[in-house]
């Protein structure tokens, strides 16, 4: 596995390191001992699986607050997504800094996103499917959210959003 941190310090792009013969590969998407010694949380007591019919699906952008923070790691099995994550540690350097990836079902690629930050994603494809892993369980009194369109994040979204939830529409901007 190689391990590369983003700008945003503690989140982590993932890639996979092949090990290929005539039949395809095999590769692994998680283990302990790497995870630790780069000093990242590897455990995880929930895999969820989403499901999207439609290219434009806007989910986001969720969090869970203390102490129910979640520690996530996605990856995007079918389709292609552009993933977005948002510091919202006040105390970090890149506090209210975001970043974004595309995860594709094709490139592997697995975002591993630290506890205190936003994270949303728009599909780029129609049936698009993710499976992610969280370090802790889902606690509707400590989940908040912001909106998508945030003017203080200014996030530019590939596309614009068609599919969209009412809850995540109608999250407020950003009060620290």
């Amino acid at each position: 596995m190689i391990f590369t941190e983003t700008k945003l310090k503690g989140a982590y792009i993932i890639e996979i390191e092949k090990l290929e013969d005539n039949r395809g590969f095999n590769a692994r998407a998680l283990c302990q001992e790497e995870f630790e010694a780069g000093g990242l949380v590897s455990r995880f007591v929930q895999a969820n699986i989403l499901s999207n019919k439609t290219k434009g699906t806007l989910r986001g952008m969720h969090y869970q607050i203390p102490p129910r923070a979640e520690i996530k790691l996605f990856r995007c099995v079918r389709g292609a997504v552009f993933d977005v994550i948002i510091d919202l540690r006040a105390n970090s350097p890149t506090y209210k800094n975001w970043l974004s990836v595309e995860l594709t079902a094709g490139n592997y690629k697995l975002l591993y996103i630290p506890a205190n930050f936003a994270q949303g994603f728009i599909t780029l494809e129609d049936q698009t499917e993710l499976l992610y892993q969280v370090s802790e369980f889902y606690s509707p009194e400590y989940e908040r959210g912001i909106r998508y369109d945030d003017p203080a994040f200014a996030i530019p979204w590939p596309l614009p959003a068609e599919v969209i939830s009412n809850k995540d529409r109608n999250w407020p901007n950003y009060r620290p």
